[in-house]
């Protein structure tokens, strides 16, 4: 199944911890699954790595959650910092 990056943009601070039953829940009826996320330093923007069959799957699941998908990148793969080689993203 593809990865993507989610770029989201937020009108105010993200507080923590995030409840995220309810998008968990709705993921998993869009066949999406949240890998992890990245916060901004000003916690108004977060980076997250999905999995899902398709940009529109996760488009679907983030309007149903109540949450913003700004930009949506499809990646298929990670550079090594170490080697420069390219592994998969697992």
């Amino acid at each position: 199944m593809p990865y993507f990056v989610i770029e989201r943009s937020y009108a105010e601070a993200v507080t923590l911890p995030v409840d995220a039953t309810l998008l968990n829940e709705i993921n998993d009826e869009e066949d999406v699954r949240w890998l992890f996320s990245y916060l901004s330093l000003d916690r108004m923007k977060t980076y997250c790595l999905y999995e899902a069959p398709s940009s529109e799957a996760i488009r679907k699941a983030a309007e149903r959650a109540g949450v913003p998908a700004d930009v949506i990148t499809e990646v298929s793969g990670r550079v090594m910092a170490g080697t420069g080689q390219l592994a998969g993203v697992e």
